[in-house]
């Protein structure tokens, strides 16, 4: 990947040069940036790598989702909040995942501490297991379930 953006720069720095221009010019550089993006999408199977502007697509599409999980954690514990009767079932529950990395791993667990409501306790020693406290366990533990898949599934999409 870093050579499709390596050679996407050399193929703006030698539009700019082809161009003939006295000066340097921004919007110059960007047309050959822009060039170079089609030229190395079609010379992608060269690379035998996907995209290079896919992954930063990816990255988006996760701080996306993380933001989108994060309203929506942060909307059902201000409920609980302001709910006159606080009438929460808190437990513990264990998640398996499929991410292998200790990066991959850190990054489920921090996204889903970071939301509201939920906190990952332990990660088993082998980092496939890991160990969470919800805040009300029996009417939430679907919605947390679906918020780890979603982060799994982006986070594969980022890491891979």
């Amino acid at each position: 990947m870093p050579a499709q953006f390596i050679m996407n720069l050399f193929i703006a720095f030698l539009w700019m040069l082809l161009t003939d221009e006295d000066e340097f010019r921004l919007s110059t550089f960007f047309a050959g940036y822009l060039v170079g993006i089609v030229i190395v999408f079609l010379m992608q199977r060269f690379f035998k790598k996907q995209f290079y502007l896919q992954r930063f697509y990816y990255v988006i599409k996760l701080i996306f989702i993380f933001n989108s999980e994060l309203f929506q954690s942060a909307f059902l514990v201000m409920k609980h909040i302001l709910s006159p009767k606080i009438d929460i079932q808190p437990g513990i529950f264990t998640y398996k995942t499929g991410l292998k990395s200790d990066w991959e791993v850190t990054t489920l667990s921090m996204l889903l501490t970071l939301t509201p409501g939920s906190v990952v306790m332990e990660i088993s020693p082998e980092g496939d297991t890991l160990y969470i406290h919800a805040l009300d366990i029996e009417r939430y533990k679907d919605f947390l379930l679906r918020s780890l898949e979603k982060f799994e599934k982006a986070i594969m999409e980022v890491t891979r």
